[in-house]
């Protein structure tokens, strides 16, 4: 016999995305269940945590969640920059504290969280529209009615895959790592390794999580490379190519994998009782695959958008479109412009990406921040450009001029 439950919000996955879904339904009033398939929130990390100081500001994340970079190297077979800023813009969040945050400020503003709740199928009213979902818990069979539904189960799209809206992501990244305990880490440095002994299709990192403990990670993309990224991250450490060599004694601490869509912004992203978020919805920052920021921010955003619904008593499509208008507006030209850029990067032989680095070299910490993070508008580029008479920073810029159009 099955267990049920009624809600007015179901939201399936308990990372960035889905906690912030629930916390601001839950603030709006929503009686809101949060469900996890994990025995924790954040049991397994699946993302090496970059992000951006604005957007932990903007979120509230606490101090003790990230630590600060400021300096930002690149390294290819046969070139070395590093760009200095004055003060840090960007962040290696400690992921596991930074997501049981976001699920406690759900918790606490009234959502339930349902934990080793993995859930398989769901559950139709009489037109075929989602009307929950039902899988196993630690008690047994359970079934959650709902008037919404976020899908927010990230790369694997339970839920949207289930009502038979969207197939397997056809690109994406693969992302191994191991955070390590190291003997020499400089805390305010991040370091990306490309180049064909690094990654065919992706690139390499050293991220610093603060205490001597870094975060040393391969990223391949898929189909483009058949490359196994945890055989090559051995191969890197073992033989300590690179800047990997200056860390001295590594202490293996833990292994990290994860997979990150990258068709870019593909995918239909609201239907009747249904709204996808995060990974579900391809949001994700092409250039280094990162998107946690886009989990929380279009999240608390749908959150706002489907308790309004839910409140008014009109669930449908036409009802949520606002929240698919609004991260299209916000970042469907920016993702589209990077999208463009790693188009390039992917093919480039190790000689191209020794000139690319030359590139790189020439820009301000605040021009690179805002190329890196694919905040590059159309307005943006036309700013670099004139700073920048070099030939090669102006082919970057129609590059992703034309894109933009």
């Amino acid at each position: 016999m099955s267990l049920e439950y009624n809600y007015d919000l179901v939201v399936v996955g308990g990372g960035p995305a889905g906690s912030s879904v629930a916390y601001e339904a839950a603030k709006n009033g929503i009686k809101v269940a949060l469900l996890e398939k994990e025995e924790t929130i954040a049991y397994s990390v699946r993302t090496s945590g970059v992000t951006w100081i604005e957007s932990i500001k903007e979120f509230g994340i606490p101090d003790d969640c990230y630590n600060p970079i400021k300096n930002y190297s690149f390294c290819s077979p046969n070139n070395e920059v590093t760009i200095t800023d004055t003060i840090p813009h960007a962040a290696v969040l400690d992921v596991r504290k930074t997501y049981r945050w976001l699920a406690q400020q759900a918790e606490k503003h009234g959502a339930d969280i349902f934990l080793k709740t993995n859930i398989k199928d769901v559950i139709k009213n009489k037109d075929g529209d989602i009307a929950g979902v039902s899988g196993t818990s630690k008690e047994g069979e359970v079934i959650f009615h709902s008037k919404v539904v976020i899908d927010a189960s990230g790369f694997s799209s339970v839920v949207s895959k289930s009502m038979g809206f969207v197939t397997q992501w056809e690109r994406f990244g693969a992302g191994a790592e191991y955070e390590v305990k190291a003997e020499n880490v400089d805390e305010e440095t991040w370091w990306l390794m490309v180049g064909q002994k690094y990654s065919p299709a992706g690139y390499a990192w050293i991220f610093p999580v603060g205490n001597n403990i870094v975060r040393i990670g391969v990223g391949v993309g898929k189909p483009e490379s058949a490359v196994d990224p945890t055989e090559r991250l051995k191969e890197l450490i073992d033989s300590k190519t690179g800047p990997i060599s200056k860390l001295g004694k590594i202490t293996p601490i833990e292994f990290h994998y994860g997979l990150i869509p990258n068709d870019g912004l593909t995918r239909k992203t609201v239907y009747n009782n249904l709204i996808l978020v995060g990974d579900s919805a391809g949001q994700a920052n092409p250039l280094v695959l990162e998107g946690i920021r886009y989990a929380i921010k279009f999240g608390r955003i749908a959150g706002k958008i489907a308790s309004e619904a839910i409140k008014f008593g009109k669930t449908d499509e036409d009802a949520l479109y606002a929240y698919e208008e609004n991260w299209k507006k916000d970042i469907q030209a920016k993702i589209k412009s990077a999208g463009k850029v790693q188009d390039r990067w992917i093919g480039l032989s190790d000689e191209e990406w020794d000139k690319e680095l030359d590139i790189i070299k020439e820009l301000t910490p605040e021009e690179f921040l805002d190329f890196i993070k694919a905040d590059f508008g159309l307005s943006n580029m036309i700013k670099l450009a004139a700073h920048h008479p070099k030939l090669a920073v102006r082919q970057l810029f129609n590059l992703v001029k034309s894109k933009s159009k």
